[in-house]
């Protein structure tokens, strides 16, 4: 058994039943394996068992009262992974499969993820089994001033920065931020994903999608493709898909079709997108709806069959786990080229397999994704400097990041002999200056 599968099993063991962590530890454990022959030092200095092992973890109750005046008890989360390379940042997911191993596998896949963009800033992640659909802003509001009530102790603007994620938008950032100020009674940016009345960044609610369509182009770009012409589709029709659904526009390409949890929509000649952005962000329905105004379009009940619909590039945007083996199958079958994940870890390892195998372009969560984190990182800089960048330079910064994230993967998997597999080229590139970072902090 070699030194990276020998941590593994002991993941295994100590942290029983948490599948989704168990899934992204091995994946980036299996494409680093090789490297502890070229540097035993970090086996020497037992880097692997440290960096799969939280610096912290908290967990803590929340209670809430409704608006009938019935007490709620919800569970909260912040796991503080790795600080080598800087203060943990990473976002809190509410969302009612919120557990601790969900949040370990984020907080893991962060490290990297944060790594990869440039920035200074370590991996971390939280989030609460509190579903905010449904809910009354008065109900919301209660929820996260309890919540940030615990969680202010633990985070602060050199020390951990969170943001927003599945379930946390704006509104609820809002109501995280006042009750953070009120109770360290301090303005400072120990948030991200703010409005811009009060520190945001302009282009927060884009990044993600607009920075994983720009490396999806960029990766085309490599092999003579483009994305103008191209059939698209994007699963989930949160902010990442919307905004990829945008940017693809853009640049020439055509979104067929989009999901959410309920169902998904599909149209030949393309979907509205203006249309799908007053249902999912003004009146907050169901993609269904679509059909109102578009009654020739194609309504599916199973959101998973999105991936039985032929097309040239699929971008999954929803959760994790989301394309498995058979659906990466008829994906192939059906002449797909290239796969971005917009979503964190939405590709089971086998059908990661299956498209690699079959030369399928893909680019892995950790590298395509990590626009949402980067202009995080750009809103953190305004947020010390008392200014505000303008859209054109956040856009500028932002494709410059993408670009960097992808020319670094390359060459990476270029120089471990694997020049396409853009998988071992983020696993590596992120890892190694993790690595590094902790070994000159010394043993800690």
């Amino acid at each position: 058994m070699s030194y990276a599968q020998d941590v593994f099993k002991s993941v295994v063991e100590k942290n029983p039943h948490e599948v989704e962590f168990h899934q992204a530890v091995k994946e980036v454990l299996a494409s680093i394996e090789n490297l502890f022959e070229i540097h035993p030092e970090y086996k020497e200095l037992g880097i692997l068992e440290r960096i799969v092992e939280p610096e912290r973890q908290i967990m803590f109750r929340v209670t809430w009262v409704d608006d009938k005046g019935r007490v709620n008890v919800n569970r909260g989360y912040r796991v503080q992974f790795n600080s080598a390379i800087g203060p943990y940042k990473g976002g809190l997911r509410l969302h009612p499969s919120v557990n601790l191993g969900i949040i370990k596998f984020l907080g893991f896949e962060q490290i990297f993820k944060n790594s990869l963009t440039g920035f200074s800033m370590g991996g971390g992640k939280g989030g609460s089994d509190f579903d905010p659909r449904d809910k009354s802003d008065s109900e919301v509001m209660r929820f996260c001033q309890n919540f940030m009530t615990e969680l202010f102790r633990h985070i602060g603007p050199s020390t951990d920065v969170p943001a927003g994620d599945i379930g946390t938008g704006a509104r609820e950032i809002g109501y995280m931020f006042g009750q953070y100020k009120k109770v360290k009674n301090i303005f400072e940016g120990a948030l991200t994903g703010k409005s811009l009345e009060y520190g945001g960044s302009i282009l927060r609610k884009e990044a993600t999608g607009y920075g994983l369509v720009y490396l999806v182009s960029d990766m085309l770009e490599k092999k003579g493709k483009s994305i103008k012409g191209a059939k698209v589709v994007v699963s989930g029709s949160g902010n990442v898909a919307i905004y990829a659904h945008q940017k693809i526009k853009e640049m020439g390409g055509k979104v067929v079709a989009m999901s959410d949890s309920k169902g998904l929509i599909y149209d030949p000649d393309g979907l509205d997108l203006d249309e799908i952005k007053v249902i999912k962000e003004i009146n907050k329905e169901r993609i269904s709806e679509y059909r109102d105004k578009y009654p020739d379009a194609e309504y599916g009940e199973n959101p998973n069959d999105i991936w039985k619909i032929k097309c040239d590039i699929a971008l999954p945007c929803a959760t994790q786990n989301e394309i498995n083996s058979e659906d990466a199958g008829i994906l192939v079958s059906n002449g797909c080229y290239a796969v971005g994940e917009g979503a964190n870890m939405p590709c089971t390892p086998e059908s990661v397999k299956i498209f690699q195998e079959n030369k399928v372009l893909f680019a892995p969560g950790k590298a395509a994704n990590a626009g949402g984190v980067a202009v995080s990182a750009l809103e953190m800089s305004q947020n010390s400097m008392r200014l505000q960048l303008t859209a054109e330079e956040v856009d500028r910064r932002l494709r410059g990041i993408m670009s960097g994230i992808l020319t670094n993967i390359s060459k990476t998997a270029m120089e471990y002999g694997d020049e396409y597999n853009y998988v071992l080229g983020a696993n590596i590139a992120g890892f190694i200056k993790v690595a590094n970072a902790m070994i000159e902090q010394g043993i800690i």
